[in-house]
């Protein structure tokens, strides 16, 4: 972790700017660009005080970047992009993913999302990652080059295998339904904390309904009137609070929605290594297949039903001379077939030994997160009721000089 990028790097996504263009079927759009900002630590430590260089990019090249990482290093829990746009939003926050709070949650999310990336042990070497950083022209073009998009797997083939494959690996079974359960209790948790925010919304508001009736009272009364109008005050600026305090919830829900992301990223790592087992499965029957077919030519026996059985006895035995060359060419796909079997048994020790280690290491840091941001959403709930205790207890002591 001492290498690590985010150790040498400081990286700041410190704004996001309107802007309106043509894409590529050229049709004009309105997009926001993100300005990322770096600075180069070690130069501070010697006490001098380092340049910062700054590029823009649009969330779509955010997107392409994570593309780019989960095809290249499918074992890796490759950290989620912040919403593209909002999703569990109580009624006073826009669903326009234009919307200026939005995109300010947003530009935090992608700083997250860098920072996440910066912080990975594998993922803070990769070259494109580095260029995504520090080079703004011609980076499309370098991502392309690698031909990524030519290891991606099809979403048929991930299904068919899914379906298919006759010996899972137990813990990435399991794993699967941890993150379809996760996904669902975050879901949940996000759903009710908006209704909630819906409801505590309108009490806090409908608190300045009291501010107005004792600014009204405090206007016909003598001895009392000072008393009503301080209450009405206190009032009046516990409605007005409400705003602060759901804007602040708003960044404990983000850090929810991340762990919400992160258990596609969970299932990502899981679909791999199932594609892989049935792609193991596969080479391992079809080996089984051809080690049978050359036995039969060679003993010349079969032992189960098949096409070329029945073509033999309708149109007569092959020569020994066919008979050999066939099984000279099975010999060597069978062969070559061992080969591939052996180099596929590998691969997939090394998946699994690569995807557990760094499933660890997320779990560790998913723990660390959720519990901080429990913590933190408790202690922030905490706060609120004793700001309620407080209006209340002011407007007591206003009611006492009456």
């Amino acid at each position: 972790m001492e290498d690590c990028l985010a150790k040498k790097m400081e990286i700041m996504v410190s704004e996001a700017e309107k802007r309106t263009g043509r894409n590529a079927m050229n049709i004009q759009e309105t997009y926001t660009a993100y300005l990322i900002e770096t600075r180069a630590v070690e130069s501070q430590s010697e006490g001098q005080c380092a340049p910062v260089d700054s590029l823009w990019r649009r969330y779509s090249e955010f997107e392409l970047l994570r593309n780019y990482l989960s095809v290249t290093y499918p074992h890796i829990v490759v950290p989620p992009l912040p919403e593209k746009r909002a999703d569990f939003v109580w009624h006073k926050l826009s669903a326009d993913n234009m919307d200026p709070d939005f995109v300010e949650r947003r530009r935090i999310g992608l700083e997250n999302f860098l920072l996440r990336v910066a912080s990975h042990p594998v993922l803070c070497q990769d070259k494109i990652f580095y260029a995504f950083l520090t080079q703004e022209g011609g980076w499309k073009e370098m991502v392309n080059e690698t031909g990524f998009q030519l290891k991606a797997d099809s979403r048929l083939k991930a299904l068919n295998a899914t379906f298919r494959v006759k010996n899972p690996d137990k813990r990435f079974t399991e794993l699967k339904h941890y993150s379809d359960e996760l996904q669902s209790v975050i879901s949940h948790l996000l759903r009710v904390r908006a209704r909630v925010a819906d409801r505590l919304y309108g009490v806090y508001k409908v608190h300045g309904n009291y501010g107005r009736v004792f600014s009204e009272w405090s206007a016909i009364e003598k001895e009392m009137g000072d008393g009503l109008q301080s209450a009405g005050h206190h009032m009046d600026v516990y409605a007005a609070s409400i705003d602060d305090i759901l804007e602040e919830e708003e960044h404990y829900a983000d850090q929810l929605k991340e762990y919400l992301f992160y258990a596609e990223a969970l299932r990502a790592v899981c679909r791999k290594h199932e594609l892989m087992q049935y792609d193991l499965e596969m080479a391992a029957q079809d080996l089984t297949s051809k080690k049978q077919q050359c036995e039969e030519l060679a003993t010349g026996t079969v032992r189960t039903f098949s096409l070329k059985g029945m073509t033999s006895k309708l149109f007569g035995q092959e020569t020994p001379e066919q008979r050999e060359a066939k099984i000279k060419v099975l010999e060597e796909q069978i062969q070559e077939g061992e080969e591939q079997l052996k180099s596929k048994n590998l691969e997939g020790r090394d998946f699994v030994k690569s995807a557990w280690a760094d499933i660890e290491r997320f779990k560790e840091q998913k723990n660390h997160d959720l519990k901080e941001a429990l913590i933190s959403y408790a202690v922030m709930q905490i706060s609120m009721c004793k700001k309620g205790i407080q209006v209340w207890t002011n407007a007591k002591e206003c009611f006492s000089k009456m």
